[in-house]
């Protein structure tokens, strides 16, 4: 099992998730682990929040995982990620959560 990604309120309540059973962004991330990027903050296995500040420095960095897609698959889960992250930067109390396995 792979990722959960949700758009959640201050509250904890899930508006919007997004799921990679498939293991992809694994394979995407995996040149990020342990670099200074903000996507090597991602823990694959806890939980990982960005609220609305961060946001600004993922979104900059996430476009890079779609020149990466190899398949309409990954390329349709990353786009996914990035469509909840926009909805995260334009409203207060939202965050953008990864749920890992």
């Amino acid at each position: 099992m792979g990722f959960a990604i949700a758009l959640q309120d201050e509250r904890g309540e899930r508006l919007e998730v997004t799921t990679d059973p498939k293991n992809h962004l694994h394979r995407l991330l995996r040149p990020y682990q342990g670099s200074d990027s903000v996507l090597g903050e991602i823990d694959w296995y806890g939980d990982t929040v960005f609220n609305r500040i961060q946001i600004r420095r993922f979104l900059l960095a996430w476009k890079e995982l779609l020149q990466h897609a190899q398949s309409q698959e990954e390329a349709k889960i990353v786009e996914g990620v990035r469509f909840l992250a926009e909805r995260c930067e334009a409203d207060v109390h939202l965050y953008l959560k990864f749920i890992g396995d």
